[in-house]
């Protein structure tokens, strides 16, 4: 619901009315009876929970930029001792 600033003609009171948006205006100060005039004042809100801040997200990777081709890994073979063949001499 809005807050509505009316300053008093009269009395130069300020006063602050929550009100919805279908609610008359005010008319009288409730002090003194006098003539109420709305007064166009700044507004403010706060931004609660997360989300709102660039340090709340975790940076993404577009996929867009050029990437560094991965080296390419070449297999050397291994050095594996040769195996010792023992031959059988069968009479």
């Amino acid at each position: 619901m809005p807050i509505y600033e009316y300053k008093c003609e009269q009395c130069g009171e300020t006063i602050e009315i929550m009100q919805k948006f279908s609610d008359k205006p005010l008319k009288r100060c409730p002090s003194c009876s006098g003539k109420l005039s709305k007064i166009i004042s700044n507004c403010s809100f706060h931004l609660k929970g997360t989300g709102w801040y660039v340090s709340d997200y975790k940076k993404k990777d577009s996929g867009w930029k050029d990437k560094e081709p991965e080296a390419k890994k070449t297999e050397t073979p291994k050095n594996e001792p040769p195996a010792s063949k023992t031959e059988e001499k069968k009479p």
